[in-house]
């Protein structure tokens, strides 16, 4: 049946259609709707596992034993929650959990603007952890692409054996759309569980988890390895490799708008719908797989446009990660400050279009004491 449903509802949904059936969280916003829908339906429907932890560092401990235990797990916050989750993801990823963690991002750094939309956090889900890892993000830019990538992510999550991010923002999470999910959810494939949980032990199948690198296989396996540079090798590159081969069948990205006009704008999640009224003077580049990078998809277009603008609610993250990919220039919109508008799109597409600056004018420290809002966000 169609109904308004938000993203973050949308969110909860997509989980349910994937299978999962174990959801711990701690409330912040602006994610919390999801916890708050999560408990609902665990207060209805018992063989779905709920947890309120103390704290998201326990979220998120909780979401990977419940993994090892056989369920599939997830967790939902915003970028504070996510910082303090970081040690749990990489230990995920060292270990081979599957399991979904959901990043509602606001303005930060630290506790920021909790009320305000940002994308601050698109270096934190590759780089956010100790050591290296090749973690793989999705980010919708609406109700109904949140349910399906919700979907994909528990998909990526079993085929890689490791956490996967689903990123969204303040305007995604509390956006509401007209949507059938239930319509959708018989169109969407579910990958299944296949490794088996920690109680079931498959004779020849060992698993280890430790944090330190140990032996997996061959005479020593199960003794520490934490001296032994060619095992690193080989389990590194192996779960590189593996992450790498599940990506690819993932490279989801939109190109449209205006795709002969001579400039590529490159935009995600909310931006690239604010930004939509300019879709006769511009082409678009929307990746949906954050990471890994779209080198390949954006290096097959590139050579059309005479300039690049990468637009993002953050200091120029993506447009990095571009430059780096494409080794030319790419000019950068920041939209800080949770000013994601289209007035604020085009200021800064004539601004750096026109040979200006990335940084936009900086209003004045005011005279006088300014005015608030009745809720405290004027």
């Amino acid at each position: 049946m169609r109904k308004l449903t938000q993203g973050n509802e949308a969110v909860f949904r997509g989980a349910l259609a994937a299978g999962a059936d174990y959801f711990a969280g701690y409330p912040i916003s602006p994610s919390t709707e999801v916890l708050n829908v999560a408990s609902g339906w665990a207060a209805q429907h018992p063989e779905f596992r709920f947890l309120q932890a103390e704290d998201e560092i326990a979220s998120a401990n909780a979401i990977i034993g419940a993994s090892l235990a056989g369920a599939k797990s997830f967790t939902a916050t915003s970028g504070p929650g996510f910082s303090l989750m970081q040690e749990a993801v990489g230990y995920a990823q060292k270990v081979g959990v599957p399991c979904v963690f959901v990043n509602v991002q606001r303005v930060g750094p630290a506790t920021g603007m909790p009320t305000m939309p940002g994308q601050g956090d698109i270096m934190q889900v590759k780089y956010g952890s100790t050591g290296d890892y090749s973690p793989i993000a999705f980010y919708p830019n609406g109700v109904e692409e949140t349910f399906r990538l919700m979907v994909t992510a528990f998909n990526a999550a079993e085929e890689s054996r490791s956490p996967v991010i689903l990123l969204s923002d303040t305007f995604v999470g509390h956006l509401n759309e007209v949507v059938d999910l239930d319509e959708i959810g018989t169109t969407v494939s579910v990958v299944p569980r296949t490794i088996a949980p920690l109680g079931r032990h498959e004779a020849g199948k060992p698993r280890f988890f430790a944090g330190v690198l140990m032996y997996e296989h061959g005479p020593d396996a199960g003794e520490p390895a934490t001296a032994d540079g060619d095992e690193y090798l080989r389990q590194f590159y192996e779960t590189k490799h593996r992450h790498a081969e599940v990506a690819e069948r993932y490279a989801l990205y939109e190109h449209g708008w205006n795709v002969d006009a001579k400039v590529l704008v490159i935009c995600y999640g909310i931006v690239s719908r604010v930004a939509a009224p300019l879709a006769a003077e511009y082409a678009l580049f929307r990746p949906i797989r954050i990471h890994p990078i779209l080198a390949d998809e954006i290096r097959a277009i590139a050579d059309r446009y005479e300039q690049i603008v990468c637009i993002e609610a953050n200091d120029g993250q993506y447009a990095d990660m571009v430059e780096l990919a494409l080794r030319r220039e790419v000019k950068r919109v920041p939209l800080l400050g949770g000013r994601v508008s289209i007035e604020a799109v085009r200021e800064g597409l004539a601004r750096v279009l026109g040979g200006g600056p990335s940084e936009p004018p900086i209003p004045p420290t005011p005279a006088e004491r300014a005015a608030r809002s009745p809720l405290g966000i004027g």
